[in-house]
């Protein structure tokens, strides 16, 4: 029985949980039953209320009469896999990580980039001063939230909140802690808002904060001063360039994806598939979660969300399937000021000085007196002083810079997702960005049940174009814009100002019409190179340099990805087997290329101890957990990418008109082949660690005592099935996960009302060591096994001990 047929659209929602839980209760056993009508569960008929049905692995599947109920029971079971971590988060936002665990004490990085508690409490504490997230929630749609959103977001918040009173914490990372406390929707909204600015201002956090003016005396409460500000210099443009390009480079991101969809022409019954594998962290507030969301008449979806999120963010229906990855574009540009010379604070433009505007900020801090600072800020955007240690932008007497970060008035990327779960086609999907324009730093990949593919490039950046680059960019800039898609404009010319496309929502940002995309092609893949491999046969070009690179080295893994799913299309007749097949196929392109070159120079290396190059070379060439020698090409391979500047790796270098296949060759004569052989080999001995031990038996987390063996390999290998684990050689190798393969979905359609969906979280649903669900998933990872998925409602009621749960405020 399907709910589309049960319930007309309308229903009351008191009315629907009723009848859905009289309806699903009559095909359940008497024990679920019995869970099912707990008063403990219904406090009062007051309220926002919903019906959360837990399948296999603890997965909810939500049934809400409304937006705000359904991100009630959103919230509530979010919170009861997740509270530590979501209230961990809402500590972030509110700005009060210094008054509860101390101003040097650091945040988990997932909400922006701040090394201390201090810093990340002073860019949250500014926003909030600033009412910045208000002016967002009350800015009209479409540049504003929907109401729908909104209600979204109300309505988590009550759930978590009710979940909070009813419950007891058993997680030891917040049990009885004074911390976890009642949110707003506005508390959800200001966390929405942060993830936005990740690439921008939250990647900036350090150098907002720290900024002062070179002639502000050093006081108790200004912070430090930055040595001989006054007289410092404009930064090395070639430094600078190199730095902006390693800030922004997929091989050091704790971020990334592998995403593919093909074309129905590749399929064996016409109608498309999509593989999704999105790289995040393992621990921390930029966890997925997955559920279904159902609104009978209305939505229904099922995927994966980000820590409290409303929506699904990666997801499918019955029609559409989609993920993302995170993308080249560069969210942010700079603004190079020229002061005025009597005033470090005021800056010209077309010759008139304009005053900065200061924003005090103070912070409570744990046992200590409050921290007051100030910020400055410009028509631009905030004064920033650097992007990360190796980065600086230095406030001298002359010169500052400002960041803009157009996703700092960009509150749409749920209502984005949100369109994506309604969507019935790849062509609604692609409506549905045009309408809201929401995503801040990810491509989509998806497919559908007629066949069609999707690729776009849909990011919210600033309208950098290459003309504006080359007329307005600072010598500064002239090396960062073509190097790393940095642009450091000219902020004394008022003719140097971004300007707007007609068909973009905010001003300032490119529209639609200029962001690369991909339509039908027999496959579509993205690995976070840029777009213009999307498809090696359909080369996507004519986008401006702020998207990303054209005609330039892939990273071996989307050389590998393009290699495996280029010769699946060329195959054709694939089914969603085939999907699961790539995720855990574990090739390591780096082997493929140089394992056998390596295993035959390793004897004049290591004449005296062959036996390193007998285990290269009987590598099978894949990082499975049974895999001997995947461990020591590793470490070898780190340390040789690591310390060889790309041009002396390979013999035959990058071609444009063979970017898959080149560079080739590897160059063994280069010093650091030689040094990095040697130096794998001693740390492996010295950790007393056979060279050709199985990966898994060293390669591993621990789930309540117990090791878990994952397989999968890092960036530099090219590996799609991405570990980026933790290395500890006195703990026995890898011993934990730091990001890497995290919510994985192959999705497929037969002709059926169900999609056929096969879905794995790698690192289980809950964080809390005490739930059944913290390793569950993490075990079937490790068996490189799926679950698959319950959509329809007569698979969710012929769950195994089907849990129903109705919660009411």
């Amino acid at each position: 029985m399907h709910f589309r047929t049960l319930f007309p659209a309308r229903l009351k929602h008191l009315a629907l949980v009723g009848a859905a839980l009289a309806t699903v209760t009559a095909s359940l056993p008497a024990a679920a039953v019995a869970d099912a009508g707990d008063r403990s569960h219904r406090p009062s008929d007051r309220g926002l209320s919903a019906v959360i049905r837990y399948t296999e692995y603890g997965i909810p599947h939500i049934v809400a009469g409304d937006y705000a109920d359904l991100g009630f029971g959103t919230g509530w079971a979010q919170a009861a896999d997740q509270v530590c971590v979501l209230a961990d988060g809402f500590v972030t936002v509110d700005g009060e990580r210094s008054r509860w665990f101390g101003a040097d004490g650091a945040p988990d990085g997932s909400l922006s980039s701040a090394t201390k508690n201090l810093s990340s409490d002073l860019f949250f504490r500014g926003a909030k001063d600033a009412g910045t997230v208000e002016a967002l929630l009350a800015t009209p749609a479409p540049a504003g939230p929907s109401r729908q959103l909104k209600e979204l977001m109300r309505g988590w918040a009550a759930g978590y909140n009710a979940w909070l009173r009813k419950n007891r914490i058993t997680d030891p990372a917040c049990a009885g802690a004074a911390w976890v406390r009642p949110v707003t929707a506005l508390d959800v909204a200001r966390r929405g808002w942060a993830v936005s600015v990740l690439g921008g201002q939250g990647r900036g956090v350090e150098g907002i904060t720290a900024a002062r003016p070179p002639a502000a005396p050093a006081t108790a409460t200004a912070g430090p001063a930055s040595a001989d500000a006054a007289t410092t210099a404009v930064p090395d443009p070639a430094r600078t360039a190199e730095a902006a390009r390693a800030l922004l480079a997929a091989e050091n991101a704790t971020m990334g994806s592998n995403a593919v969809a093909f074309q129905g022409s590749t399929t064996a019954n016409g109608r498309g598939l999509l593989l999704g594998n999105p790289h995040y962290p393992w621990q921390g507030g930029r966890r997925f979660w997955q559920s279904q969301q159902t609104i009978p008449g209305e939505l229904n979806v099922s995927g994966a969300s980000l820590l409290g999120t409303a929506v699904v963010n990666i997801g499918f229906n019955d029609k559409v399937a989609w993920s993302h990855t995170v993308a080249t574009g560069v969210p942010f540009s700079l603004h190079q000021l020229t002061l005025d010379p009597a005033d470090p604070t005021a800056y010209l433009v077309d010759g008139r000085p304009e005053r900065m505007t200061p924003r005090t900020v103070t912070v409570a801090v744990k046992d200590g007196a409050p921290v007051t600072r100030t910020q400055w800020w410009t028509r631009y955007g905030p004064v920033v002083t650097g992007l990360g240690a190796s980065l600086p932008l230095p406030w001298t007497a002359t010169t500052a810079f400002a960041l803009n970060d157009p996703n700092a008035a960009n509150l749409r990327a749920s209502d984005t997702a949100l369109g994506f779960a309604k969507s019935r086609s790849t062509a609604d999907m692609a409506q549905t960005l045009r309408r809201t324009q929401g995503l801040p730093w990810v491509n989509t990949v998806a497919a559908d049940a007629d066949g069609h593919t999707l690729f776009t490039q849909a990011q919210v950046l600033p309208r950098v174009t290459d003309e504006l680059a080359q007329r307005c960019s600072t010598p500064l800039g002239r090396a960062t814009y073509p190097a790393s898609g940095v642009a450091v404009l000219d902020g004394a010319r008022g003719d140097c100002a971004l300007g707007s496309d007609p068909d973009a929502v905010q001003p300032g940002v490119f529209g639609p019409s200029r962001m690369p995309v991909l339509v039908d092609a027999p496959y579509v893949e993205n690995s976070n190179d840029s777009a213009w491999l999307a498809n090696a046969d359909r080369p996507v070009t004519g986008y401006e340099r702020i998207f990303g690179t054209v005609g330039t080295p892939r990273s071996l893994r989307t050389r590998g990805a393009v290699e495996d799913v280029a010769a699946m299309a060329g195959r054709g007749g694939l089914t969603v087997a085939d999907l699961q097949r790539q995720q855990f196929a574990n090739r390591a392109p780096a082997g493929d290329l140089a394992a056998a070159e390596a295993a035959e120079a390793c004897a004049a290396v290591l004449a005296d101890d062959p036996e390193a190059c007998r285990v290269i070379a009987a590598w099978d060439r894949t990082v499975d957990t049974d895999s001997r020698g995947a461990l020591l090409f590793d470490r070898f391979w780190r340390r040789f990418t690591g310390t060889a500047k790309p041009a002396d790796q390979w013999r035959v270098p990058f071609s444009a008109a063979d970017p898959v296949r080149t560079p080739h060759t590897l160059n063994t004569g280069s010093p650091a082949f030689a040094q990095a052989l040697k130096d794998a080999v001693a740390e492996l001995r010295a950790a007393g660690i056979a060279l050709d031990a199985p990966l898994g038996r060293h390669q591993f987390v621990v789930r309540n005592g117990a090791r878990i063996p994952v397989g999968g390999g890092t960036e530099a290998l090219g590996i799609w099935n991405k570990t980026e684990p933790v290395w500890n050689p006195a703990g026995g190798g890898y011993t934990e996960v730091a990001h890497g393969t995290s919510h994985v979905q192959a999705v497929g359609w037969d002709g059926g009302r169900c999609p056929v969906a096969r879905t794995l979280l790698t690192y289980s649903q809950s964080s809390n060591p005490n739930s059944p669900h913290y390793g569950d998933q993490t075990r079937l990872y490790a068996g490189e096994r799926w679950v698959t998925a319950r959509f329809c409602e007569q698979h969710i009621l012929r769950s195994p001990g089907l849990r129903v749960v109705v919660v009411r405020d």
